[in-house]
């Protein structure tokens, strides 16, 4: 019995760990943890931002399995042991899953970088061409 409270207890110091990370600014986007969507991962203001936004509903959710995972020992009977490791654990997905809508939305507002055009090394010459002899495909 005592590992059916476990679960939630563990899955929420974890993931509350990741959400305490992303309100401190500590996710980087070469790790596997936080807001991975496309908005999120278009810089790394983006992907800050976005962490540390959804920082606060992870650390929640990572809060209510803990306390869940906790009630459930305090439980008499195996059945409201079960319930309340269920209850932690679709409180820790839903707010994980608002978190992540909030923060993408937050990412979102950052201004995606300027793109590079195909054949540019990337120089400031502002001419367009870069410097670099473009093929016409229309030569003869």
């Amino acid at each position: 019995m005592f590992a059916i409270a476990l679960v939630p207890i563990v899955l929420g110091v974890v993931v509350g760990r990741g959400g305490f990370l992303g309100v401190r600014g500590r996710l980087t986007r070469a790790g596997g943890a936080g807001v991975r969507t496309e908005a999120s991962l278009r810089s790394e203001e983006a992907f800050q931002l976005a962490n540390r936004v959804a920082g606060i509903p992870t650390l929640a959710g990572g809060a209510a399995a803990i306390i869940a995972g906790a009630a459930g020992l305090a439980m008499p009977t195996t059945a409201g042991l079960v319930a309340a490791a269920i209850v932690g654990l679709v409180a820790l997905v839903a707010m994980v899953f608002a978190g992540a809508r909030m923060g993408t939305r937050a990412a979102l507002t950052v201004p995606a970088p300027a793109r590079v055009p195909a054949g540019c090394s990337g120089c400031a010459c502002g001419s367009g061409g870069c410097g670099v002899l473009q093929k016409s495909s229309d030569a003869s």
